[in-house]
């Protein structure tokens, strides 16, 4: 399996993040892909890559949380990154009106930024979006020319927003949240193409059931795919080697 999104860098995981990294590899999770968030995050994430480099591959980009007045600036440096490192995509960043509403001019400047990046440097991107659906599907249709990919990570939506996304050359990103009673996934997953989707925890946070309020890690992604399988009628060996194709395909991953 691949976790295609899990913040293993995060200073949750300081005290026991080998006993982590190795629990993933003996439940069968064979790489795990990092997002990076802010300018702090890159140090422990490239860290962390250089200590398990077989394993850990990173992402570049400014996530909406992080987009603030300093925004020409914080984009200034994350782009000169891609010049001194070699990345597997432009992650994570998006649009989310959840927590403030602030700097949503700023974050639709840093998303379209970031966005044109990804065209540039022929990578996908991967998409943050949280109370921001049809937003981030608006300013993505003004800039997708048929060259871009990636994830809309943690999908939790409509089967008509799965639709608008998969329309638009994108993969849904399936997480913990597949898994809650009350999340929806159950009526959503069944009418899903598993041709574009792959597997994510987003830990260490939205832990799947039955761990649901703990801290998430990367050897959970076989409960994700476990109620992929169910939900879908398939064999689990079966969703595992579609989404790994997916995930392979979309990040060039050998």
């Amino acid at each position: 399996m691949i976790d295609t999104h899990a913040h293993i860098y995060a200073t949750e995981f300081d005290v026991d993040r080998e006993q982590v990294i190795q629990r993933a590899k003996a439940q069968g999770v064979e790489k795990i892909l990092m997002p990076n968030i802010n300018l702090d995050s890159i140090e422990p994430m490239l860290m962390t890559q250089a200590a398990y480099p077989d394993v850990c591959h990173s992402m570049m980009g400014l996530h909406p949380c992080y987009v603030d007045e300093n925004v020409d600036q914080s984009l200034s440096i994350v782009r000169s990154w891609f010049e001194k490192h070699d990345f597997i995509a432009v992650g994570e960043i998006g649009i989310d009106l959840y927590w403030d509403k602030t700097f949503r001019a700023e974050q639709e400047r840093a998303f379209i930024t970031q966005l044109n990046w990804a065209k540039e440097l022929k990578l996908p991107a991967v998409i943050h979006t949280r109370d921001s659906i049809a937003e981030t599907l608006a300013l993505l249709k003004t800039v997708q020319d048929g060259s871009l990919s990636g994830i809309f990570h943690c999908f939790g939506g409509s089967v008509e927003e799965a639709k608008a996304i998969t329309e638009l050359g994108f993969h849904l990103g399936l997480g913990g949240v597949t898994t809650f009673k009350n999340g929806g996934m159950d009526k959503v997953l069944p009418e899903l193409d598993l041709n574009s989707i792959v597997l994510e925890t987003d830990c260490p946070y939205l832990a799947p059931a039955p761990h649901r309020g703990k801290r998430n890690e990367p050897s959970y992604t076989e409960l994700v795919a476990a109620r992929v399988a169910q939900l879908t009628e398939r064999s689990l060996d079966e969703v595992i080697n579609i989404t790994n194709h997916n995930t392979k395909t979309l990040f060039h991953l050998s």
